[in-house]
């Protein structure tokens, strides 16, 4: 018996050990971003392609350049709350370096080590290139401050243990693309804006029980977190849409059924009218080129 006790006490401590290591935050070596030249209009088209104003411009807000945050996002999770992103030094990210803004950014991590929420889709903008990390910080450093606090997440035991996330992390923090059979420059854009600056699939693919995405069924619809219906798929067999209607929905936002982008899409369709032409056809090339 007291063999047993004791190997059980041994597994145990075993597990909090690895469960402790993988956890623990790794910042990524960013030194390379020194070398870079940043360019603030073109971090201005990936502020818009990445839909920051979309989460954390008050909500209401005719100025989105003004991200003090403040809106609520519902999930089974709990409601997270966006966070002031400002450039105020005390109550936003003013007093960041790029280093600091790459790890928040890329891999979900605070300064001070602790793990964001994956409500910051971060699992997307995990791709995200060195030069658009140094483009889209220049152009934020050029934002008007705010010194509102940002609000407490309203989440509940056990996910309120920030720690935990480093498991999630583990498991479904990666780099990797979906689409991987690239055969133009047109996809590989369009795989990059969809998978990446875009963060597509974080409302159009279903989730897992701990809130990973289902990956074999990417962009296939998913429930609407606020409980208020579905968020559509958006596979080439169930959208039935020509590449021209969905550049031209992504810069309309009509439909060509004459319907009007409502909910979030709406913001969508406001940062993507703001990009080049180009880009709204490299998204219709890769949606038609899911299988």
């Amino acid at each position: 018996m007291k063999f047993v006790t004791q190997t059980l006490v041994l597994l145990i401590l075993l597990a909090v050990g690895v469960g402790f290591a993988v956890t623990l935050p790794q910042f990524d070596d960013t030194s390379d971003l020194l070398a870079l030249d940043a360019d603030a209009d073109r971090g201005e088209l990936v502020f818009h392609a990445a839909g920051c104003a979309s989460c954390h411009a008050p909500p209401g807000a005719d100025d989105k350049s003004l991200l003090s945050g403040g809106a609520r996002f519902i999930s089974d999770f709990g409601t997270f709350i966006a966070p002031n992103i400002s450039q105020d030094p005390d109550f936003g990210i003013g007093a960041w370096d790029v280093h600091m803004f790459a790890a928040a950014v890329r891999q979900g991590l605070a300064p001070d080590g602790s793990h964001y929420y994956p409500a910051f889709p971060y699992a997307s903008y995990a791709k995200m290139s060195d030069q658009d990390i140094v483009d889209i910080f220049l152009y934020m450093r050029g934002l008007p401050s705010s010194s509102t606090p940002s609000l407490a997440h309203e989440v509940a035991f056990p996910f309120n243990i920030r720690r935990a996330i480093g498991v999630w992390k583990a498991r479904y923090l990666t780099d990797d693309w979906i689409l991987d059979d690239i055969r133009t420059d047109q996809l590989e854009r369009g795989r990059y804006l969809v998978e990446g600056l875009g963060h597509c699939a974080e409302c159009h693919t279903p989730r897992d029980i701990l809130g990973g995405l289902v990956r074999s069924k990417w962009m296939g619809g998913a429930p609407n977190p606020s409980g208020d219906g579905r968020i559509p798929n958006i596979r080439p067999d169930a959208l039935g849409w020509s590449a021209l209607e969905i550049a031209d929905y992504l810069e309309t936002g009509f439909t060509p059924e004459f319907d009007v982008a409502g909910g979030s899409m709406k913001a969508v369709v406001e940062n993507y009218a703001k990009l080049p032409a180009s880009d709204r056809e490299a998204v219709a090339a890769y949606l038609l080129s899911i299988r």
